[in-house]
């Protein structure tokens, strides 16, 4: 790029903000709670298996299928993370909804 153009584009966006800080805080608000959903089900599903698996006279089957549920949970919010980042994903699955990208 020549000296002008990017002279040019600096005055255009003078006046402007450079960072979307409403967007910032949503993005940081939501990385945050999502993590915290995916460590809180996959440390509850463990914790389960656990229970599950102790050598006691009855086995308890509430809490594996208690686990099983945590690790779907756990699957679900990493694979709809995956699907929101790749564009490919993303325009696919909101092609089965009709909608277009």
């Amino acid at each position: 790029m020549q000296f002008a153009t990017i002279a040019n584009m600096a005055a255009q966006t003078a006046n402007k903000p450079v960072i979307d800080w409403m967007g910032f805080i949503v993005v940081a608000v939501v990385t945050l709670v999502g993590a915290g959903f995916v460590v809180l089900m996959y440390s509850l599903g463990v914790r389960l298996t656990a229970i599950s698996s102790d050598n006691t006279a009855s086995p308890n089957t509430a809490a594996k299928w208690g686990s099983w549920v945590c690790f779907l949970f756990c699957g679900l919010a990493v694979a709809a993370g995956i699907i929101l980042i790749v564009p490919v994903f993303y325009k696919t699955v909101m092609s089965w909804f009709g909608v277009t990208v």
